[in-house]
Order: structure tokens, then C-alpha cells, then sequence
């Protein structure tokens, strides 16, 4: 046989197999599963998100296909949820049915099926467990991490100081300050605003977060069998986390050199109690790579929303002053000038309670939500969803549903108040997501949001370097999530 028969056979024999494996990918029980486009082999539906963010490219969708649609990201078949109803019923009325995280080839090669935040079965129940009760040991939604929250502002508002009333961008600091915090429960210290090592390792997430956007990422997502061998920003992002995990082991051994059982600081202490008290269980999860990736993964989640929430929060109301100002004329009625806000002021401030919950449904930092995947064959609403179906609970159709919000396209605080100028809440409000995968720092979260925003407007008045007109509230994309575009202002010290 001929060397150019021999490479047409071998063509067809691999271009037959590849399409029957991508049948089978994206084939099943359609006839059950929600309507939606027609996938093609390989492809999937990838040129129906050509050109779009991924929200956008499945809001579009949804009006065509309905709320709950089925589409196949190259040979990976997704389902599609969106508008409040459907996503309640998803995450809370079946929680059970959608509390899976979906295998990601991007997590199978970083954190390696240990950790938290890609786990399932009882390695995520023990870590989850024992992460709750250890993080409210020490101190979460109680006076003492009230206390270090508060000191850390103190930090931050020193810092801010030295910027003498000139514009700057507050993203540095606030993700520092913000750091700190969980740094002091997980870590047992607070790193300096100048620290080297710690500027490393924000830039490294930072880094990592733009880095899922790119084109081999996403293409190492869909195919990570053939792209794994290919030159590619794919390695540069594993190769940042391998420096993220070594940053955190370094910190776990200097733990082991001075670890007393007897009196635990933080924690990473808390957690080689647990190893030891485990020693000989065969079915423990509790060892040091878990421990490793772990710390990782609560670090990274009690870092970056808060500060981003922040970051995006200011911007809103140097665009918006007259909010500003009717946050600040609470602040002096119920806190007055000189005193620190605690959390005691919150409940009888439903203005800056509204301004903050107005703030994360508007900015809605998580569009598409976090995926989940079926733990079983499931049913929902007439279809029948496959276990480990992958699913995306659209967030920003629940935070900009029209029938739970009456003006859900514009800032308007009143969102979150009744006639009568009461705080309201609103069951369609999931910044930290709902059901069994609700973010566990969600109760840390919404004390430092309420304590950095009212100490900074108590602190300072915010001066826009341009009209206000101009100003772009826009949001940028990185990977699943939001940034706020880059903006500066002036930040000026109030009179006491």
C-alpha cells in the first residue's frame, strides 16, 4: 500500500472516530433534555457564543429557546438556566439534585481534585464541615473579626491619607486591606502594603483571572487531551497556581516549626489538630494537600469579591453623588463623626443597607453563576436531566429579572426599600449564589462590605477628576466574572 493511501485511510479512520466520540458526547435522551440549537460535531454550539460575553450569548438564547435550554460547549453538553423562578427551584427547591461541581480540565490539572472549591462527595462535605465551624471559631460573624476588620480599615484609611487629595485608583489598596483580612484567620498575620512576596501573589490571581478569558485556556478547557501538548497561555496559568501553592506550603511549614496542639492560632493550625486527630482514618480527608489547596481556595474567595464589590461600589457612587451624600447624612445621624462603625449601626441604617445590596445585584459580579453539575438523573420542571450534565444557574437573569425587580437596568437603591423608606429584602438576590454551594465567607463578606463603606464615607468625600457625566460604569469581563473598568478620584478628608 502507497504511503498517500496509507495517510488517507488513517484520516478517515480518525475522523470517523472523532466524530462518532463527539456523537456520543452530544447525543442522549434529546427528546427529555430542554430544546436548543443544533450542535455540530467538534464544534458544539461555539459559534453561537462567537462574538458575545457568555451572558449575553445565553440571555439571547434564552429568548429564543426559553429560560431553561440545552447547548453543548464543544462535545460537552450544558444546560442552561435562567430567569428567578427557574433558578430557585435549581438551587434551593432541589438543591440536592444540583449541588455537584462539574469536573473542569483547567481544576483537574491545578488543584488536582483536592481543595474545596472543585470538590465533591465526602471530601467536600468534611473540608466544607470543618471549614464552617473553624472559620466561626475564629471569629467569623462574631465581635473579634468585627474588631480586626475594623483595625485593618484603620490601616487602610492611613494609607489613603498619604494619597494628600490627588486621584489614584483604589484597587491596591482595597484588595490588600481586604486580603488582610482573611489572611489573619487563615494565616495568622497581615502582610504590609509594600510586602513583596504578598504583592507577588495578588498578581499571580490577578494574573490567572485574565488568563481563563484567553484562547488557549478556553480552548484547553474543551480539549484538554490535544492542547495539553501545545505552546499556550494555558501553561503560563498552571505555572502561576504551582507558584500560589508553593507560596501557601511555605506557610503551612513555617506553621509545623512552631505548631502547638494546645493553642491554635489560625486555621492552618486548626487544620494539622485535625491531621493529627485523623492519623490512621484511611477514609480522612484531612492531609496536606488538601490542607494546601484549601487554604488556597478560601484565600482566593475571601479576596477577590469583596474587594472587587468595593472597587465597583465607589465607582457607582462617584458616578451617582446625591447617593453619596444621603449615605453619608445617615452615617452622621445614627454613627456621628468621631465613632467607629460597628455592626450594631447596620440595622438602623436601611439607606447604606440598600445602597450595598443595590450595589451587588447591579454589578451582579458573577453573571452566569458558578457551574453546578446533577448529582443524579434528575427531573426538572418536564425535562430529564442526565447526571453530571453540567449547569449554568444564570445569576444575572435572577438580578435583572423584570417581575422581581421593577427597573432592574439602573442604579436605584429603592430596589431594597419599602414606602416607607424601610430596608426590604428581596429573595432575588444571590451574589453569593444559593443552596448547598452558598459561599461560606457570605456572612465575612457582607460585614466588611458595610464596615469598609461606611468607614470610608466617614472618613472622606469623593471628588470626581472629571464630570461626572463622563464617567464610564461599564463593567470588563474576566473569565466567569466582572471588574470595574479603571478609574481614579479623590478621596478628601472630612472635617470633624
Amino acid at each position: 500500500m502507497d504511503l498517500g493511501l496509507c495517510i488517507s485511510v488513517s484520516l478517515m479512520f480518525f475522523s470517523t472516530l472523532l466524530f462518532l466520540i463527539v456523537r456520543k458526547n452530544t447525543s442522549g435522551p434529546k427528546q427529555s433534555l430542554p430544546p436548543g440549537p443544533r450542535p455540530l460535531p467538534l464544534l458544539g454550539n461555539l459559534l453561537h457564543l462567537k462574538g458575545e460575553t457568555l451572558v449575553n450569548a445565553f440571555l439571547k438564547l434564552a429568548d429564543k429557546y426559553g429560560q431553561v435550554f440545552t447547548l453543548h460547549l464543544g462535545p460537552r453538553r450544558v444546560v442552561v438556566i435562567c430567569g428567578y423562578n427557574h433558578v430557585k427551584k435549581a438551587l434551593v427547591d432541589q438543591a440536592e439534585d444540583f449541588a455537584a461541581k462539574p469536573d473542569f480540565a483547567i481544576t483537574d490539572r491545578t488543584s488536582k481534585g483536592y481543595g474545596i472549591a472543585f470538590t465533591n462527595g465526602n471530601r467536600w462535605k468534611q473540608l466544607r464541615r470543618f471549614s464552617l465551624m473553624t472559620l466561626r471559631n475564629f471569629g467569623m460573624g462574631k465581635c473579634s473579626i468585627e474588631e480586626r476588620i475594623q483595625e485593618e480599615i484603620s490601616f487602610l484609611v492611613e494609607e489613603i491619607k498619604k494619597t494628600k487629595e490627588m486621584p489614584f485608583n483604589p484597587g491596591f489598596f482595597l484588595k490588600r486591606s481586604v486580603s488582610n483580612i482573611i489572611c489573619s484567620i487563615m494565616f495568622g498575620k497581615r502582610y504590609e502594603y509594600n510586602d513583596e512576596e504578598f504583592h507577588k501573589l495578588l498578581d499571580l490571581l490577578n494574573e490567572n483571572l485574565r488568563l481563563v478569558d484567553s484562547f488557549w485556556v478556553q480552548m484547553y478547557s474543551l480539549f484538554p487531551s490535544v492542547v495539553k501538548y501545545l505552546w499556550g497561555s494555558h501553561n503560563l496559568l498552571f505555572e502561576n497556581y504551582k507558584k500560589q501553592k508553593q507560596f501557601v506550603a511555605k506557610i503551612v511549614e513555617d506553621h509545623e516549626k512552631s505548631f502547638d496542639p494546645s493553642s491554635p492560632r489560625d486555621y492552618i493550625d486548626a487544620f494539622l489538630i485535625k491531621i493529627l486527630e485523623d492519623k490512621g482514618n484511611l477514609n480522612s480527608e484531612f492531609h496536606h494537600e488538601n490542607l494546601v489547596v484549601t487554604a488556597l481556595d478560601i484565600f482566593f474567595a475571601g479576596t477577590e469579591t469583596t474587594s472587587v464589590t468595593l472597587q465597583y461600589g465607589l465607582l457607582l457612587l462617584l458616578k451617582f453623588p446625591h447617593v453619596e451624600k444621603k449615605i453619608n447624612e445617615e452615617i452622621l445621624q445614627v454613627i456621628g463623626p468621631n465613632r467607629s462603625p460597628c455592626m450594631e449601626h447596620r440595622s438602623q441604617m436601611p439607606y447604606t443597607e440598600a445602597v450595598i445590596h443595590e450595589i451587588q445585584r447591579f454589578i451582579d459580579i458573577v453573571p452566569i453563576g458558578i457551574p453546578r453539575a446533577t448529582t443524579r438523573d434528575t427531573k426538572f420542571n418536564e425535562y430529564n436531566i442526565p447526571k453530571d450534565t453540567f449547569i449554568f444557574p444564570v445569576l444575572n437573569s435572577v438580578h435583572f429579572d423584570p417581575t422581581q425587580y421593577k427597573d432592574p437596568e439602573n442604579f436605584n437603591p429603592n430596589h431594597f426599600l419599602d414606602e416607607n423608606e424601610h430596608f426590604k429584602r428581596n429573595d432575588a438576590f444571590m451574589p453569593f449564589s444559593a443552596g448547598k454551594r452558598i459561599c461560606i465567607g457570605e456572612g465575612l463578606a457582607r460585614m466588611e462590605l458595610f464596615l469598609f463603606l461606611t468607614t470610608i464615607l466617614q472618613n472622606f468625600s469623593i471628588k470626581a477628576p472629571t464630570d461626572v457625566k463622563e464617567i464610564d460604569i461599564s463593567p470588563e469581563y474576566s473569565g466567569f466574572g466582572k471588574m470595574p473598568p479603571y478609574y481614579e478620584f479623590c478621596l478628601l478628608p472630612r472635617s470633624t
